[in-house]
């Protein structure tokens, strides 16, 4: 893993950026860490949890990274796995594609499309605040290896979320096999949860 001299000059990296491109919100950049970074990487559960004997090299898409998130940070601290940021706005690709050059990030790679064009299959899907569990769904089964994993990000409305997914994971023959919750560290309480789907 990277030490914290890394995350140092990797958030400074995306603090310069965003102050041009506006990645996250103003009111965010005091909780970046918090609020972005840590949550990014949370994923650790669920690779604590399905790869106990340690994880071997993967694939990983990220659907609508957006800023990076959680792309990037999960790039910097698992350099085993590639990992695949998917966004289809190019000034945003182009500041991942920046701070894997100033970073000299090797694993990470940048897909400037819209997921209903990938062609290829991945051994894990993430996504993070990009939309509802059921249209998310239908971007990521198709691009999922037999054997993977689907791991949305989600918070409070986790429970009628999985609900309103059924008749979608029905047509892909997937199934909700684990939820995973966890707490951001922030004054307020803000517990979220890694839904993790299998087919």
């Amino acid at each position: 893993m990277y030490n914290k001299e890394f995350y140092k000059k990797y958030t400074e990296t995306f603090l310069e950026l965003n102050s041009k491109i506006n990645l996250i919100s103003k009111n965010d950049e005091k909780v970046l860490w918090e609020k972005h970074i840590f949550d990014s990487l949370s994923v650790k559960y669920f690779f604590e949890k399905y790869y106990t004997a340690g994880i071997p090299e993967l694939t990983l898409l990220d659907i609508g990274t957006g800023g990076g998130f959680p792309a990037v940070p999960i790039a910097i601290t698992y350099p085993q796995i590639e990992v695949f940021a998917l966004d289809s706005i190019r000034k945003k690709i182009n500041a991942i594609e920046t701070m894997k050059s100033e970073l000299d990030i090797k694993n990470l790679y940048t897909i400037c499309d819209r997921a209903e064009n990938i062609k290829d299959k991945f051994d894990i899907i993430t996504s993070r605040a990009v939309a509802p569990l059921k249209v998310i769904t239908e971007y990521a089964m198709p691009l999922l290896k037999d054997g993977g994993y689907f791991i949305a990000y989600k918070s409070l409305r986790t429970s009628e979320e999985i609900e309103d997914s059924i008749q979608t994971f029905k047509k892909y023959n997937a199934h909700v096999i684990d939820i995973i919750p966890y707490n951001l560290p922030l004054e307020e309480n803000h517990t979220r949860n890694l839904i993790v789907i299998a087919k």
